[in-house]
């Protein structure tokens, strides 16, 4: 592994696969930015694993043996609010989404991703971002959180830049703070200015109910 400046992050991976357990440990192995230090492949080895090695992010599935995913995340979460969890299973139901989402997970890809989009997910989390793969993005979030009461729906939401609609755009689309930057050639921090001023214009406190509101009001 190629050495950086600053200490990679360190991985926990949850998968009852063995052969995908594998993959994933070799796969982000190639990325000097992470460090897997351990691997299990059921949901309550893994949560002991986290409390005894508090790694930087967990990668966890859902359909897990003595503990599932969800469960595993919630457990992880209440002990150790700061360790990111980005889910990486099969599951796709509504349900599944929302319910991995409420117990505290930061990600949640479908498995088969490329696994830049995954190392995306991982950095997306870690930047305190929500982050839906694409496939699932549009229609979870339409029912992630409720309406956001406004005094009057006919009160006009303060105008966006253009490039403020185009951020908002790709946010709803499930793309990360890096993606964001890549696709429209900007560096991650004006990103991130871009972001604030969607949130202050829109009058939320996170990315994930700006999508709503833009979804919702059909800003994008």
């Amino acid at each position: 592994m190629v050495s950086t400046l600053n200490s990679p992050s360190t991985l926990l991976l949850v998968e009852d696969d063995p052969m995908m357990q594998l993959g994933l440990e070799q796969a982000l192995g190639d990325y000097a930015q992470f460090s897997v230090i351990g691997r299990t492949d059921n949901g309550l080895s893994g949560v002991e694993m986290a409390l005894s090695l508090k790694p930087d992010v967990v990668v966890m599935d859902i359909g897990l043996p003595r503990l599932d995913g969800i469960a595993a995340t919630e457990r992880i979460k209440a002990a150790l609010p700061q360790v990111r969890i980005v889910m990486l299973t099969s599951h796709t139901a509504e349900t599944e989404i929302l319910a991995a989402l409420a117990s505290g997970a930061d990600a949640y890809c479908i498995k088969g991703v490329n696994v830049d989009r995954l190392v995306a997910a991982i950095e997306a989390a870690q930047d305190g971002a929500v982050y839906l793969d694409p496939q699932i993005a549009r229609r979870v979030l339409e029912h992630l959180k409720p309406p956001i009461p406004r005094e009057s729906s006919d009160l006009p939401l303060s105008p966006l830049s253009q490039r403020e609609t185009d951020v908002l755009r790709l946010i709803v689309r499930g793309f990360s703070n890096p993606e964001i930057a890549s696709e429209l050639f900007l560096s991650p921090n004006t990103i991130k200015t871009h972001i604030r001023g969607i949130m202050n214009k829109l009058s939320v406190d996170d990315r994930v109910q700006a999508a709503v509101v833009a979804l919702r009001t059909g800003l994008v």
